[in-house]
């Protein structure tokens, strides 16, 4: 087999981009909000990214591994956890990256966050599980981020973040400024 069994299906990392022919952008935001991470959890073409990535838009372009692009329709968004659900119409069925349990992540655990930082090709940062607990502002209650070490900078943003199983056990949100820190949404709220 590979010897990376944990990227065996990193092809099913896609990039989204977002156009906002309408709007001016936003000077603050810049470019970066226009571009994120995505992954596709069922091979009908559901794609989980966050919803940061895709606000206030309704169609996106989503860019599969192979090169290929397709027009997803935005049919799930929940602002207070940032998770977004994108349907895109393939007529084969796509790869999927499995789905894991975050409760049963432990602290000091190896992870892998995958994504397009920056809009580069494919990612992995290697890194730990630092710390589970409450986020730095309470989005939900009852909910904790995973926090890692994994470098997670802009373009990351929706891409999942693996156990060495290669199991979604996050979708990697937002860091520090600095990009020392990372956080992510646990998989478990996704399901």
């Amino acid at each position: 087999g590979p010897v990376s069994p944990e990227l065996g299906d990193a092809s099913a990392l896609v990039q989204i981009r977002v156009q906002r022919p309408t709007e001016e952008p936003d000077p603050e935001e810049g470019p970066r909000r226009a571009l994120g991470s995505g992954f596709v959890i069922h091979p009908t073409g559901f794609v989980v990214t966050n919803a940061h990535v895709v606000e206030r838009s309704s169609t996106v372009r989503v860019r599969l591994a192979s090169g290929r692009r397709l027009t997803g329709t935005v049919v799930g968004r929940d602002r207070r956890v940032d998770l977004a659900l994108v349907k895109v119409e393939s007529p084969d069925p796509l790869p999927v990256l499995p789905l894991g349990d975050s409760e049963r992540l432990s602290v000091g655990e190896l992870v892998l966050a995958l994504g397009h930082p920056f809009g580069l090709e494919q990612t992995v940062s290697l890194g730990i599980v630092s710390r589970k607990g409450a986020p730095l502002q309470a989005a939900a209650p009852g909910f904790d981020f995973i926090q890692t070490d994994a470098a997670v900078n802009p373009g990351n943003s929706g891409g999942p973040l693996v156990d060495m199983g290669g199991q979604v056990v996050g979708v990697n949100t937002m860091a520090a400024r600095n990009g020392s820190i990372g956080f992510a949404i646990p998989v478990n709220l996704i399901k």
